[in-house]
């Protein structure tokens, strides 16, 4: 593949390329499916598609790289985000590291169907790696072919930029381009394969280093090569940590655990569950990172995985999201432990994590539900008894908290009969017929006990409703709704692809125009493919 030397369209990027740079490169330059020890990458170019279309961009991303919207409608946008074609100064990479899968250790796994294109400082100073996923096999790919079909870059171009705007820490999605070849896949994984279109989403991150990027070099006995990519990683991302030594690697692995459990706290703030929770696809900056099997909860039910694979185990499941993250924190752990005399702080950093994580998370929950903070065991029980009823009849998370900013604590809202204090949440129950007798009794009661700790905080409804609904997203993508944009989208119609793009900008705004999008999953769409589980094809 050459490189262009007219693109006025990117000639105000600057390159920086500082991985390069700083990290020794694969010394064997053939694209062929191996093994790579000692380097933290090899180097791999992009395989050029026959007819590639543009199915969306995101503005706000486009913007972050310095480009106008109307640069994303160019002939050379399209050339270079399809992998047709490089900017001078483009040597892309795919990276090397390992990690552990459902559990257990894999061995080398890399950027098996993900190509980084270059690292680029914009206008600001600030640094982003252009990645291109599905743009062919890479010394990585093992015995896949490096590509990507629509349906799951469709969902992870959504996504990206769904959770962004939700407020949860990302990787971003500048673009999702429709390869125009058909690629093969067997979606479930029963000997049913078939063709599907192809396509290409360009990525963008600060880093897409993870957890396993150590893992691999500790696992062969590479410490020089580990150090090496520790404190490129410090300095290139954690400066604010100072000069990496051994105080500072405890300090980073510190912010490591610390983001960590943010991220989760966010997810489970969201109802969002992952699917594939693996240590390589774990952020060293607590960034959601690699959407495959993921889903929403649609019923609340903090057994659900999304992903097929896991159906058995369900080890990935949401409720169980956060121990694996300590988990995978402690196998980063294992990996890094060879820099450190005395692993002791690795230990006390990793105890620390139950502790950040459930501070946090108590204090989301007070926000979920219009408190004041956390008080005390009184409101620990409220928030058990809540979980409880949350599954006596299913039950949708997102309607439910949404609608809860409803709830009125005047004189007029205590004295509602149980019938009349449900009716604000009645959309969120998929069964209501079941709200009879003992169960619409112990909502009733449990939202009394809800309204009387409300009471003991100086601030009206209004004031509470508006705090909670900037926290309880109206809108989330749901996998039926994400499946319909697929469907047409594989018919080359792209519009309810931009149109869920546009939606899930304001992910917490009403937008009226768009109501029919916040409501609860259709039975229909109960057990379709696609709209509820998935699996890992992609």
């Amino acid at each position: 593949m050459s490189a262009s030397d007219t693109s006025g369209v990117f000639q105000h990027w600057r390159f920086d390329n500082a991985y390069l740079k700083a990290l020794p490169a694969d010394p064997e330059s053939a694209n062929y499916r191996r093994q790579v020890p000692a380097a933290c990458y090899s180097w791999v170019a992009p395989t050029s598609v026959p007819n590639p279309a543009l199915v969306a961009c995101a503005p706000e991303v486009a913007s972050l790289l310095d480009l106008a919207p109307e640069a994303c409608q160019t002939d050379e946008f399209l050339r270079l985000f399809s992998g047709n074609e490089l900017l001078p100064g483009m040597t892309p990479w795919a990276c090397c590291y390992g990690g552990h899968q459902f559990g257990n250790w894999a061995g080398q796994l890399g950027d098996g169907r993900a190509i980084n294109l270059a690292e680029i400082v914009n206008q600001k100073g600030q640094h982003y790696t252009l990645q291109l996923k599905g743009a062919g096999p890479t010394p990585y790919s093992r015995n896949a072919d490096g590509l990507a079909v629509l349906r799951s870059s469709v969902r992870e171009f959504l996504c990206s930029e769904a959770m962004h705007h939700l407020g949860v820490p990302t990787t971003r999605a500048l673009s999702l381009v429709n390869s125009g070849q058909t690629v093969m896949r067997d979606m479930f994984y029963d000997g049913n394969a078939r063709y599907e279109p192809g396509a290409v989403v360009c990525r963008v991150a600060q880093s897409f280093t993870r957890f396993g990027n150590f893992q691999i070099h500790a696992a062969r006995q590479e410490h020089e090569l580990l150090k090496r990519l520790v404190d490129f990683t410090i300095e290139r991302d954690f400066p604010e940590l100072g000069e990496p030594c051994e105080a500072v690697y405890g300090r980073w692995f510190a912010e490591v655990c610390q983001r960590t459990a943010t991220l989760m706290v966010h997810w489970m703030r969201v109802g969002f569950v992952h699917g594939v929770m693996n240590t390589d696809n774990l952020s060293i900056l607590g960034l959601t990172i690699d959407y495959g099997p993921y889903g929403w909860l649609e019923g609340y039910d903090p057994d659900w995985t999304p992903n097929t694979t896991d159906a058995g185990q369900r080890r990935y499941r949401y409720g169980q999201q956060p121990q694996i993250g300590h988990w995978n924190l402690y196998q980063l752990a294992n990996g890094i432990s060879p820099l450190f005399g005395d692993t002791d702080l690795l230990q006390k950093t990793l105890d620390q994590y139950a502790v950040t994580y459930q501070q946090q998370w108590q204090a989301m929950m007070a926000d979920k539900l219009g408190l004041d903070g956390w008080r005390d065991r009184a409101d620990e029980q409220l928030i058990v008894r809540l979980q409880d009823l949350l599954r006596l009849t299913e039950t949708d998370m997102t309607i439910f908290f949404r609608s809860l900013a409803s709830i009125e604590t005047s004189d007029a809202g205590l004295a509602l009969d149980d019938r009349e204090l449900l009716a604000p949440l009645r959309e969120a129950f998929y069964r209501p017929q079941e709200l009879t007798g003992g169960i619409e009794r112990r909502i009733a009661a449990w939202l009394r006990d809800y309204q009387q700790r409300l009471r003991l905080q100086p601030i009206s409804d209004g004031e509470r409703a508006a705090a909670m609904n900037r926290v309880n997203p109206r809108y989330v993508l749901r996998n039926f709704l994400a499946q319909q944009a697929i469907d047409l989208a594989e018919k080359g119609d792209y519009s309810e692809v931009r149109t869920l793009l546009e939606l899930l900008r304001k992910p917490y705004d009403e937008q009226p125009q768009f109501a029919h999008y916040a409501k609860r999953r259709p039975e229909w769409a109960r057990q379709r493919a696609g709209c509820s589980m998935l699996s890992c094809s992609s």
